[in-house]
């Protein structure tokens, strides 16, 4: 079975195996390592999976970068605070534009009023756009006409990593090549990514054919190892896949 905590523990293995570095983003941004890795986690719902992925890292002396929502299935601050200090990096998983249903103004006040929130729970210096797949507003455009260095954010990654160098991997989908139902959750990149299954991506890094720096995206909410939340997600998923479908087939030809 893949997308369950045993496989996620087998993969975070074969990195350690295959010789990577492992950095939270704020890191990488500041001064990247030659070969790293960027655990992310986009903590869309079900935060205590995400503790468990920490824990499991933190046994490992590894870390990563968690970005949680400011809603309230994912904001939630005695788990961002229990992750920060196992060594992780907490940042914000904003969605304003969208929230806001494309009022700029509403949109970066709040986004001002949610940083604020979060900066009492721990240090954030980066954040991350959340698709919100269901809206047609894509909150990274708030940064047309604002801009988060005045915020004293160092970084997001759809602005700040070269993804014609650094290989870009999702669980978008529940699936780690499903192109065609990310909406946002997307790069232009020379890399190929041909891996359906996580065992693929485990051959991979076996067989070094992997470069040297990656950044992974995890949502926890999907992995687990009880049968039936697995299987509760796995039909959610493909449900949700079915509409985001939908969605780019119509975008493609409106």
């Amino acid at each position: 079975m893949d997308f369950t905590i045993k496989k996620y523990e087998e993969l975070i293995d074969a990195l350690i195996a295959a010789d990577y570095s492992f950095q939270t983003f704020s890191e990488f941004i500041q001064k990247p390592q030659k070969k790293t890795i960027i655990l992310r986690h986009d903590v869309d719902l079900k935060p205590n999976n995400s503790l468990t992925f920490a824990k499991i890292q933190a046994k490992k002396n590894i870390k990563g970068v968690y970005y949680f929502r400011s809603v309230k299935k994912s904001f939630k601050p005695h788990i961002m605070s229990n992750i920060n200090k196992l060594n992780h990096e907490i940042g914000y998983h904003y969605e304003c534009l969208a929230l806001k249903k494309g009022n700029e103004a509403e949109a970066i006040k709040k986004f001002e009023e949610d940083l604020h929130e979060f900066r009492q729970i721990a240090s954030i210096e980066t954040i991350c756009m959340h698709g919100s797949p269901m809206s047609r507003y894509d909150s990274r455009d708030l940064w047309k006409n604002y801009t988060y260095a005045d915020f004293d954010i160092i970084g997001e990654p759809y602005f700040d990593v070269d993804f014609k160098k650094v290989m870009y991997i999702t669980d978008t989908g529940r699936s780690w090549n499903n192109k065609k139902i990310s909406i946002r959750d997307k790069v232009e990149t020379p890399f190929d990514n041909n891996f359906r299954h996580t065992d693929d991506i485990i051959q991979a890094l076996s067989l070094g054919n992997l470069p040297d720096q990656i950044m992974i995206n995890f949502h926890p909410q999907r992995w687990t190892n009880n049968p039936i939340f697995w299987l509760q997600e796995l039909i959610f998923q493909n449900f949700k896949n079915i509409i985001k479908k939908i969605i780019v087939f119509k975008s493609k030809n409106s």
